[in-house]
């Protein structure tokens, strides 16, 4: 496939597309964070979607776009955790097979979720290597499709329907904060807010411990991060090449935050809005809790992009 950044177009088309298989997750408010922090603050649910996750977007999208001769020998990824659980969701809902290499350090509630969906796991050392090299074995012993899970034009345009909804229902909004990582779900919501409300500004919210995202925006230059150390274990990969460009292109600011503020603000999200979400969704709102951004009076839109932790290993607990 062709690798382009994906349009407006194809977001809005990707929207239609996977709606029948997602959840329209909800846009919440709570006035006490609004307080703490300083800002009109409406945090868009995706830890309220399938899989637990923003994820199930892009899969989804991704799957719907095979055609009948690639779907039938299945798909295939790497991941830690939340897109491995989307795509085997996703081939479980086209009925055709998923083969997922997860490091063998992934969240024990996320490898038990992928097993769930009924894909077909290879364990791996946790490295980008590594997991490289897994996925190379496993394409050529099933000859599997293989689906990025973020320097896909195809999987950007899903994740990118996170914010045409946010932007539906939180009208006028002055920025609109996601966390990078891979940077498929910050790709996909910058296009989307460029084309939907130029006006809006996009940053990008990165863990200081996993801050390639931040040195290649800054530096102009695709930066790897070798050994990134974040309990936002969904944050732990490097942009792509596609993800750089459309980064460059769209996003306004990236800024990153220690892992003090990542616990913290997952904590006050826990407790003032009653909801679960990961240490990666914590890492926007830990960006206003350190006033990394200046939001003050502001309307300030936040994807939450998942809930997938494990109880038994809360950091605050």
């Amino acid at each position: 496939m062709k690798m382009t950044i994906p349009t407006i177009d194809d977001i809005r088309r990707a929207h239609e597309r996977i709606e029948p298989f997602i959840h329209r997750t909800p846009v919440l408010t709570c006035r006490s964070l609004d307080d703490l922090l300083g800002a009109r603050l409406f945090f868009k649910c995706e830890n309220l979607q399938k899989v637990g996750a923003f994820k199930m977007r892009g899969a989804t999208n991704a799957v719907e776009l095979l055609t009948d001769a690639e779907a039938v020998r299945g798909v295939a990824t790497h991941s830690s955790g939340n897109h491995a659980q989307a795509l085997a969701l996703a081939a479980r809902n086209r009925g055709v097979p998923a083969y997922i290499v997860m490091p063998d350090n992934s969240p024990e509630i996320k490898k038990a979720a992928v097993a769930g969906y009924g894909a077909a796991i290879t364990y791996c050392r946790p490295t980008l290597a590594a997991r490289e090299e897994g996925l190379r074995e496993v394409v050529a012993r099933t000859g599997a499709h293989f689906v990025h899970p973020y320097n896909d034009a195809r999987v950007i345009a899903g994740q990118g329907t996170a914010a045409v909804e946010l932007l539906e229902e939180a009208e006028d909004l002055d920025l609109v904060l996601a966390p990078v990582g891979g940077g498929g779900l910050l790709s996909g919501t910058a296009i989307a807010c460029r084309g939907l409300a130029p006006h809006t500004r996009v940053i990008g919210c990165e863990p200081a411990g996993a801050d390639d995202a931040y040195r290649s925006f800054h530096s102009g230059t695709l930066t790897p991060v070798g050994n990134p150390t974040t309990i936002a274990d969904g944050l732990r990969t490097s942009l792509g090449e596609l993800t750089f460009a459309a980064i460059r292109r769209n996003v306004d600011e990236i800024v990153t935050v220690s892992e003090e503020a990542i616990v913290a603000a997952m904590r006050l999200v826990w407790e003032r809005m009653k909801i679960v979400i990961e240490p990666s969704a914590a890492v926007p709102p830990a960006a206003l809790w350190e006033k990394k951004i200046e939001a003050h009076g502001l309307r300030v839109g936040i994807i939450l992009s998942g809930g997938n932790v494990d109880p038994a290993r809360l950091p605050f607990a």
